[in-house]
């Protein structure tokens, strides 16, 4: 299969989709490993292929080095997705994210907080790099 900027539209539009599902069914409030779970299951129910908990391999000066540095959730090996449950996201979790899907060479991400009143609106960041133009449109 070949990834179009298209394909990864689509399918950010459906994991954006299950966040908003997951926060409908249980609202605000609750911790992010709950989250997690709930929106992992709802990528199962809506038949999404995912990883969890992927460790991000850090290369530096040539050798690989063994890290702590884990995303929550790779979507259809291409899309990176990082969870929170905190009150608003700070400038470092934008970075954090550009970081992962950077070592992991992934052209699209996607912040998610379930602290919020509406997903779509407030609780989600959507992220490209410079993979995503090199990316076919259709």
């Amino acid at each position: 299969m070949i990834i179009t900027k298209k394909y990864l539209n689509d399918l950010t539009y459906k994991v954006i989709g299950c966040a908003i599902e997951v926060h409908k069914q249980i609202g605000p409030g609750l911790l992010e490993s709950v989250y997690e779970k709930c929106f992992l299951r709802e990528l199962e129910l809506q038949e999404i292929k995912y990883k969890n908990q992927v460790w991000v391999p850090v290369m530096y000066k040539g050798l690989k080095l063994e890290t702590e540095l884990r995303l929550d959730v790779v979507v259809e090996n291409i899309l990176c997705v990082e969870l929170k449950a905190q009150e608003y996201f700070i400038p470092i979790h934008k970075a954090t994210l550009l970081s992962y899907m950077q070592m992991l060479e992934k052209p699209k991400g996607i912040l998610i907080n379930f602290h919020c009143t509406n997903i779509f609106k407030e609780g989600q960041k959507t992220l490209v790099n410079n993979l995503f133009s090199l990316l076919p449109d259709e």
